[in-house]
Formats: C-alpha cells, structure tokens, sequence
C-alpha cells in the first residue's frame, strides 16, 4: 500500500494499526489523524519519517434506553458517521487519482480502497442484546452509508467495505475482550489486503468472515 489514512490513531487500535505499519513496513506514507497526539504516536512520528500526523477528533459514548439523550445520539451520529462520508467525500479525488495511477493492478488494496471501522454492534440481523443506542445506531448509519458509497464509488473502481475489528483490550473494549491489539490489527490488515472487487460493499469482520447487516 502506498498511503494509508487511519482516524483515532492516538490510541487502542488506531494506535495498534500505525504500529503494525511502521513494523511491517507496509505502506509508503502514513497519515495518522486525532484529536490530540499521544506520546507514543508522536515518538513514532519521530523514528519514522513517512508518518505523518494530522488533526481530526473523534468520540464514542454508550448508554441504556432510560439515560439516552438527544445530544448524545447527535453527537455519536456526527463522529460515526457524518465524519467518515465527509471524510471520503473530500479525498475521493485523491483516491481517483490513485487508482489511475496504479490502473495496472487488480482492483483492491493495490489501487483505492475506503474502510468504514464499523463494529458487530451496528449489525440489526445480530442486535440479541439491546442497548448501546448512540452508538449502535451511529454504526449501523455507518453501515447503510458503507453500502451506498461501495454503489456510488464502483465506477472508480473503488473499493468500500464496513470492518468489524473484534471485542478488543482497549480502553473501549475493556480487559475482559477475548483479543489483543496486535491480533485484531493483523487481521484487519491482512484481511485489507486480500479484498477484491467482489467484496465491495460487504460488512466483513477482522479475519474477514462476512457478518450480516
């Protein structure tokens, strides 16, 4: 991959996958974009100069039924969803530009790719818990946009897919998540780098099983 772009790279998995690209060497430019640098991300922005960071906030809250308020559904809507189809929006003419530019290559990884980091918990098919209303409605908002954009972008043979990166140990998934980092942004990537043109617009999770909308 020649340039990657991650959101939230500050901490947890967006930290993980601009760790995982420095190591493995797997991209040529790295942007990375949150609210605030942590250390960790600005020491590696030191070591390595192909990465490269940028300013872009984003939050998540959770909540039960009788606590929701409407600030709450606003704003996780605006930073799940809003943000990502913006976001695409203003680089999709960069992402043109680099499926031009590598027209020599199969459609995937190699040319222009846009993922969605979505979650299990957007999913309505598999909602068996309830719960979680801003934040699981923001996803599955990410997930109909995710299917519209793999429809609308499929003429500049971009591909977009919506990926579930697991229940992680972060600061958002918590101690109890069964995966690690380093597992869960292996898949991720590996997973990344196998998309093809017919898995455009799939909801797929870390080791890229399919999961249902």
């Amino acid at each position: 991959m020649k340039s990657v772009l991650i959101t939230g790279a500050n901490r947890g998995l967006g930290l993980g996958m601009v760790k995982y690209l420095t190591k493995n060497d797997k991209a040529r430019i790295i942007f990375a974009t949150c609210r605030k640098p942590s250390e960790e991300l600005t020491n590696l922005s030191q070591e390595h100069k192909n990465l490269h960071i940028l300013n872009l906030g984003v939050t998540t809250k959770f909540t039960k039924l009788q606590l929701v308020k409407a600030e709450q559904l606003l704003e996780n809507l605006t930073v799940n969803t809003i943000a990502p189809i913006m976001l695409t929006k203003s680089l999709h003419p960069i992402l043109k530009q680099a499926v031009e530019a590598n027209s020599d290559k199969l459609i995937g990884a190699q040319r222009a790719v846009v993922i969605n980091m979505s979650s299990i918990l957007g999913s309505i098919a598999l909602n068996d818990q309830g719960g979680f209303y801003p934040y699981r409605c923001s996803k599955a908002a990410l997930n109909a946009a995710t299917k519209s954009m793999s429809i609308d972008l499929k003429k500049d043979q971009i591909v977009v897919a919506a990926l579930h990166p697991g229940w992680v140990k972060t600061d958002m998934g918590g101690k109890n998540a069964p995966l690690d980092v380093d597992t869960s942004v292996s898949g991720i990537f590996n997973t990344i780098e196998k998309l093809k043109e017919a898995d455009s617009g799939k909801f797929l999770q870390y080791d890229g099983t399919e999961l249902a909308w």
